[in-house]
């Protein structure tokens, strides 16, 4: 099992990686960042994204799916944003999220990558 720190840390070692966060989508708070630049202010991104999770929820809900998000995937011209539910009890109502260089990541890998990180996560 990973703390947080080192869930981080691994989540930076994915190939293209540009930052990640441990975010609480009930409060829109960062639990922790690595990474991140002038470009990208983690904080801030993470919050943003704090509103597309709860809006999917919500959809999920309304909708009466009873699946649960595996990922949610932005693609933007030049980056992938990765937003990925942490499943465990522990973890409940918090996401990770992942910016990646499109030119320096390989897709399929980096959700695969990031899947394992989440599940070894302990909080």
């Amino acid at each position: 099992m990973a703390s947080l720190d080192t869930a981080l840390k691994d989540a930076m070692g994915i190939e293209g990686a540009i930052g990640a966060a441990l975010v609480d989508y009930s409060s829109g708070m960062t639990l922790g960042t690595a990474g991140g630049s002038a470009e990208m202010d983690l904080a801030v991104a993470a919050a943003g994204n704090t509103d597309v999770v709860r809006a999917k929820m919500r959809t999920l809900e309304m909708l009466k799916i009873a699946d649960g998000i595996e990922d949610i995937l932005i693609t933007l011209d030049t980056q992938y944003h990765l937003i990925r539910p942490v499943s465990s009890r522990s973890g409940q109502g918090l996401f990770f999220y992942l910016a990646l260089s499109r030119s320096r990541s390989n897709l399929a890998l980096a959700r695969h990558q990031l899947r394992q990180v989440e599940a070894s996560i302990e909080l």
